[in-house]
């Protein structure tokens, strides 16, 4: 059944992915995508700060060799009396932003992540997958705790099993040439 699903989930994400390419990188957004609802907020307006881990990948056109991966870990957390959400994107250098709607903060989240470009061929085809994930209130103590985050830690926290009654995003694919993508002006090397 999962099989016969997965063809169909990926011409629909292929929609909801957008890619905005300056010539050396590329980020995405997903519009459609929405994960600052249901229970990550509610607890967030009883004041608990929610924590995600999100991952960029791109794969071969065999969608199983993986070409490049950026991973990133964001707290969020909500300002009761302004109605706002706050975004700390956790590393070596955490970066923060303040005062956004659920929609800015869930798009500045996505957008946090680029991809290096550089030294891929222009006409060969790629997938690209986003993966996001819920981290509970015990994992989001040790996130918050750890300078550096792991590539292994993240595949394998984004290949468990969501428990029970929490939320869970399949990952989201899109088939894409550099070529075909349009680019943004005034950046990148050749911009």
């Amino acid at each position: 059944m999962a099989g016969l699903a997965a063809p169909l989930f990926s011409a629909r994400a292929a929609e909801t992915i957008e890619v905005k390419y300056d010539g050396d990188n590329f980020r995405v957004s997903a519009p459609g995508f929405h994960f600052l609802t249901g229970k990550p907020l509610e607890r967030l307006k009883y004041g608990a700060s929610v924590g995600y881990f999100a991952q960029l990948t791109l794969f071969n056109d065999d969608r199983i060799t993986v070409v490049r991966r950026r991973a990133g870990r964001f707290v969020v957390s909500f300002a009761l009396w302004e109605e706002t959400f706050s975004v700390t994107q956790l590393g070596s250098v955490p970066r923060s932003v303040d005062g956004l709607s659920a929609a800015a903060a869930e798009a500045w989240c996505l957008e946090s992540l680029a991809i290096d470009t550089v030294g891929l061929a222009p006409d060969r085809f790629f997938w690209l997958r986003v993966e996001l994930a819920l981290v509970d209130q015990r994992e989001l103590a040790k996130m918050t705790d750890q300078p550096g985050l792991s590539v292994r830690a993240l595949v394998e926290f984004l290949s468990r099993k969501p428990k029970e009654n929490e939320p869970h995003w399949a990952p989201i694919e899109r088939r894409l040439r550099l070529s075909d993508l349009p680019r943004m002006t005034g950046r990148g090397r050749n911009g």
